[in-house]
């Protein structure tokens, strides 16, 4: 039975662990329930920008990022069919110099593993695995989750870190509404030694063209190359990060497309698809006791980059506001609303607009790409759009 100065966090993924280590390093008892039977992420890769790199370090996690991470030199804009590349925008040190922090490209298994040791350093029984939510209520002075295994758990406020399927979301404010966004995203990994010398440098490669786009980077110190495409199509709309598909329903989706992104798809094993879906932006995440962050209440699409990010960041305000508020929920929770709402929905709203603009039918002609990228892909005009992103500093916002 967790005291009643314990905080209770639903779901151990990204975003979970990062308001435990957050609220473990501020003196606060952490409890976290996982309802998968082993603690491991999806074999995906993940970046996460100089806002977030910002936060890690805080918690203490940059030595062990360099274990694991590719810190990339630029990224490049590919052209679909003919393969012709224009620089779009510098990293490495120049990034490091202009924000404090690097932007890095990781595996999510090993930023989740690093958060994991985190928090198992500070107190090592904190994980709780095979823990499947059946409800949540609350009183006056408690949260309390109950699991389907017939025990629960009490605390003083409750999180619910379950991402984009939220059980506590659903049992706080009822059944969401997804809609489909008419595209389907494609994942897979490929052992580097794999694939042609000139497709294994440090870099980011985002492949502009006609009803698709492609992206893809190293990671795991340069070893494994992370895929990540979209397609628009209206045939699949499961919204699950697990389901497999066919290498060669991967191609049929990007024939045509340049023999570099074929060579990757060549060489994925397993490629995993998903329908992309969107949500209306929530009236609230909190009520009473009980609050929600990342994916379960500003699930984002795949096309700014940040929806982990957001998660590492909502996880850091929430554990500050929990830590000045304490023994007032209300002010403690509206407080962290109050600071990351507008942020994440101006995160959400821009991935969709970004979603549009990717899959431009113009983009089939040579022409067209070139003009695209002078027009909304140079680095000035990119460093301007995103300043406000990467500047932001969440360990440093007063609350």
């Amino acid at each position: 039975m967790a005291s009643p100065n314990n905080v209770i966090i639903v779901g151990a993924g990204i975003g979970g662990l990062a308001a435990a280590l957050s609220l473990l390093k501020r003196g606060v008892d952490v409890d976290l329930y996982e309802q998968a039977p082993v603690l491991k992420e999806v074999g995906a890769g993940i970046q996460i920008s100089s806002n977030g790199t910002r936060v890690l370090y805080a918690l203490g996690l940059e030595e062990a990022l360099k274990r694991v991470q590719v810190l990339p030199s630029r990224r490049v804009i590919r052209h679909w069919s003919t393969g012709e590349t224009w620089n779009w925008f510098d990293l490495g040190a120049v990034t490091a110099t202009r924000y404090g922090t690097p932007h890095v490209m990781l595996h999510r298994a090993d930023l989740h593993d690093l958060l994991a040791e985190g928090v198992r350093a500070i107190k090592p029984d904190a994980i709780h695995l095979n823990r499947r939510l059946a409800s949540v209520s609350q009183d006056d002075g408690a949260a309390e989750a109950r699991f389907e295994s017939g025990d629960s758990a009490r605390g003083a406020y409750l999180i619910g870190a379950d991402g984009i399927h939220s059980k506590v979301r659903q049992f706080l404010f009822g059944a969401d509404k997804p809609q489909f966004t008419g595209a389907v995203a494609w994942r897979g990994l490929v052992p580097m030694e794999k694939l042609p010398p000139q497709i294994q440098e440090t870099v980011g490669v985002n492949w502009l063209g006609p009803h698709g786009h492609v992206l893809h980077y190293p990671v795991r110190r340069g070893e494994i190359m992370n895929f990540i495409s979209f397609v628009e199509r209206n045939d699949w709309q499961v919204e699950s990060w697990v389901t497999q598909g066919t290498q060669n329903e991967l191609a049929n989706d990007f024939r045509g497309w340049h023999d570099d992104v074929h060579a990757i798809i060549r060489n994925i094993d397993t490629p995993y698809k998903w329908a992309m879906m969107v949500r209306g932006p929530m009236a609230r995440w909190s009520e009473g006791r009980m609050t929600l962050l990342g994916d379960a209440c500003h699930p984002t699409l795949p096309f700014l980059g940040q929806g982990g990010v957001m998660s590492i960041e909502d996880g850091y305000i929430v554990a500050a506001c929990l830590v000045k508020y304490f023994g007032e929920p209300a002010t403690a929770l509206s407080r962290y609303e109050d600071i990351r709402r507008e942020r994440t929905a101006t995160v959400v709203r821009k991935s969709h607009e970004n979603r549009r603009s990717a899959f431009s039918p113009a983009l089939a002609d040579k022409g067209a790409v070139a003009v695209e990228v002078a027009r909304d892909w140079q680095q000035e005009r990119v460093r301007e759009r995103m300043e406000w992103l990467y500047a932001y500093d969440a360990t440093q916002v007063a609350v």
